[in-house]
């Protein structure tokens, strides 16, 4: 049991919380559903401090605004201006780009995501395929006799690409890939593939003025992130908590 000032935390309160904070071991996830039960009983505490409507935890998701009420009301949150803006263009130029573009060959030698006998299949096969085709091999030839993707029918054309368009364990590889064949099979959740990038053309660099309203955007998020997590631990430091000591620096629920 957890006493946080006026209110008590029983043990099978936090059994029924600890479905919701996934970790590697059940006193792991014990540990965060206790956190989590804690700071959501401060927050309660001072919202009603503060005069606002508390709603009952069966209350439906529209009706649990007085967190945001309490932010709003209780923490200061700093805005980015422009100066901040252009510092954090300048610093990070090679990530304000539009997309590459690739033309890209591929053969899928499909397998299920959960059937892990199929998927070393599917591997072994894609690493025969590359060994056929570093020996001279045609790539038409090969699509056509295994791939599972409909593209077989153009040589395994997927033709150009822009980031996503594909999977994201696909694109993940796929667009960090120089032309010609790549010599290990890419993984996804369709199987394996065999790819071969016939062309790269480089993203181009973007002006401020197109990219100002995204990084404004981003570092205010990052801003109030960093500014309800202080706020929360002056709640903690503040508070008499009993049968439960945090541990502010290591609290995943803190980061």
């Amino acid at each position: 049991m957890i006493q946080v000032n006026d209110t008590t935390i029983t043990e099978q309160a936090i059994s029924e919380e600890t479905q919701y904070h996934p970790a590697d071991s059940k006193d792991a996830a014990m540990k965060q559903a206790a956190e989590a039960l804690i700071i959501g009983a401060l927050l309660k505490q001072r919202a009603r401090e503060l005069g606002i409507k508390v709603t009952s935890a069966k209350a439906s998701a529209a009706e649990h605004d007085y967190i945001e009420q309490l932010i709003d009301k209780d923490v200061h949150i700093p805005q980015a201006d422009d100066h901040e803006c252009e510092q954090y263009f300048r610093g990070n130029k090679d990530r304000f780009t539009t997309s590459p573009l690739l033309e890209v060959r591929h053969i899928l030698i499909a397998a299920a995501p959960d059937d892990s006998q199929a998927r070393m299949e599917s591997l072994a096969m894609a690493e025969a395929v590359i060994e056929k085709l570093n020996a001279g091999g045609d790539f038409n030839g090969l699509a056509r006799d295994y791939s599972a993707c409909p593209s077989k029918s153009t040589g395994g054309s997927l033709g150009q690409l822009s980031r996503g368009q594909t999977v994201p364990e696909f694109e993940r590889v796929v667009f960090a890939l120089e032309p010609g064949l790549y010599n290990s099979p890419v993984e996804s959740r369709y199987g394996f593939h065999v790819v071969w990038v016939e062309r790269k053309i480089p993203g181009q660099p973007l002006e401020y003025a197109q990219v100002k309203d995204k990084i404004r955007d981003y570092l205010n998020e990052k801003v109030r992130h960093k500014a309800i997590a202080q706020y929360i631990q002056t709640l903690i430091v503040g508070a008499e908590i009993k049968g439960y000591e945090f541990a502010l620096d290591e609290s995943p629920l803190m980061q």
